[in-house]
């Protein structure tokens, strides 16, 4: 029968095959929820300068988990990116507007974002959120993330700095591993002992310490450099003083010899500041035997100055989310997967050659068990230690210019400490020199 016989059904079948269609297209881009994609910032690579065996490990298994418990929630970013590079590429990403939702951000360019704006500060969201709070953290770890008394970013993961001992040396010259609450005198002691002619050729050839600096010295001393605005230093404070004159006593026993790594690495040295992720990459094999194979060592704190504590400082990974995300509650959701979740904290602790910045995920007992499985080594390394290490660190000033002050400040005192510039009254000058600088 000829179908041009029957037009009525033909437009009847036509109207509904294309409301059919419209309404698929309706559901499809405008009832059905559309898949949202949260974009974030990583680099390839340990941020301490260490090997690293799975640098995206902790992040994937922590998308994985918020992916399953975000139906419709998809997050990406760009892998292998490099730490020497990842600074130049956020940038790019920030000129271009389109940096990612959530990032880390590396110490020296935190100042710069928050100044600019870019980073989102997060004390609201923190505040409305009843399942969060700051008291979880180390202090010095979450002030990491401060800028002007607001909180831009949380830390990721911490590494605090600690004494390398060269146990074996000083095993031979019959001297005990110094205690945790050692002082001044007891590491100058210690130092004055070990450094000698060992094979009688009239040059000094052991030595007490290497890489030890006097940013170091006053932090063990209680040496406030600066007011808080950043306005003035405090050079020549009588604290700083005594670290000079501590730092120049150092220097005088090695004789005028400038200790190198290479020397420290063939075991000739006593003492050298390490940072925790150090320690954990090569203590354990096989990375110890392959880095310093011809002695035994352990970490303990540094000493302290007679007017200060045994601290040191403590540098932190932070993790930030954009002031212009589109996607602000599922960052900021994201953000505490990463930095508040005690899995995520874990697998750090696991996964990573840092420590954990939340204290109760530090000082769990399965911390305590991962820690003396993972890396052999003497009871003086132990969660306690590690713990009230973290929670009396140093954090450095946050203002502007800090770094350049620092800078400005470390050439005058190295000369300082090496003769090049007598010390009376040169305190006063260094102080002057710095307060120029900030005033201007």
């Amino acid at each position: 029968m000829p179908i041009k016989k029957y037009p009525t059904i033909i437009k009847l079948l036509m109207a509904i095959v294309m409301v059919f269609l419209l309404g698929m297209l309706y559901y499809r881009f405008v009832y059905m929820p559309q898949e949202i994609v949260l974009h974030i910032g990583l680099f390839a690579g340990s941020n301490w300068n260490v090997p690293a065996a799975d640098s995206y490990a902790v992040v994937d298994k922590a998308i994985s988990s918020f992916e399953k418990r975000h139906p419709g929630v998809k997050i990406v970013y760009v892998n292998g990116i490099r730490k020497n590079d990842y600074s130049e590429w956020l940038s790019e990403q920030v000129l271009k507007g389109s940096e990612p939702d959530v990032f880390m951000v590396l110490s020296s360019d935190f100042n710069l974002y928050a100044r600019m704006g870019l980073l989102e500060n997060i004390d609201g969201m923190s505040r409305r959120d009843s399942a969060f709070s700051y008291e979880a953290y180390y202090k010095a770890a979450l002030d990491y993330g401060k800028y002007d008394k607001k909180q831009y970013a949380l830390p990721f993961e911490s590494v605090p700095t600690l004494m390398f001992v060269n146990k074996t040396l000083l095993q031979w010259a019959g001297i005990a591993i110094p205690a945790n609450n050692w002082k001044w005198q007891d590491f100058i002691a210690i130092c004055q002992k070990v450094t000698k002619d060992t094979d009688n050729d009239g040059v000094i050839d052991q030595f007490g310490c290497y890489d030890y600096t006097w940013q170091q010295a006053a932090i063990s001393n209680d040496v406030k450099l600066f007011r808080d605005d950043g306005k003035l230093s405090y050079f020549s404070d009588n604290k700083m003083d005594d670290v000079i004159k501590f730092m120049m006593s150092l220097e005088k026993i090695n004789q005028g010899h400038k200790v190198t790594a290479k020397e420290f690495d063939m075991g000739k040295v006593a003492f050298r500041p390490f940072t925790f992720a150090q320690y954990r990459t090569y203590k354990p094999y096989p990375w110890r035997i392959k880095k310093y194979s011809s002695f035994e060592w352990d970490c303990i704190k540094l000493p302290a100055g007679p007017d200060g504590k045994n601290i040191s400082q403590l540098d932190t990974l932070l993790m930030a989310m954009s002031s212009r995300s589109e996607h602000k509650e599922l960052a900021w959701a994201f953000l505490k997967e990463l930095c508040y979740e005690k899995t995520t904290q874990m697998d750090i602790l696991q996964q990573s050659e840092a420590m954990p910045v939340i204290k109760n995920v530090v000082e769990s007992n399965e911390a305590k068990k991962m820690l003396l499985n993972g890396i052999p080594g003497d009871d003086k390394m132990n969660v306690t230690i590690i713990s009230d290490v973290m929670k009396n660190a140093y954090m450095p000033p946050k203002f502007s210019k800090y770094n350049l002050a620092m800078l400005i400040a470390d050439n005058e005192i190295k000369r300082i400490i090496e003769g090049n510039i007598t010390l009376n009254n040169a305190l006063n000058k260094v102080q002057k020199k710095v307060n120029d600088f900030l005033q201007n």
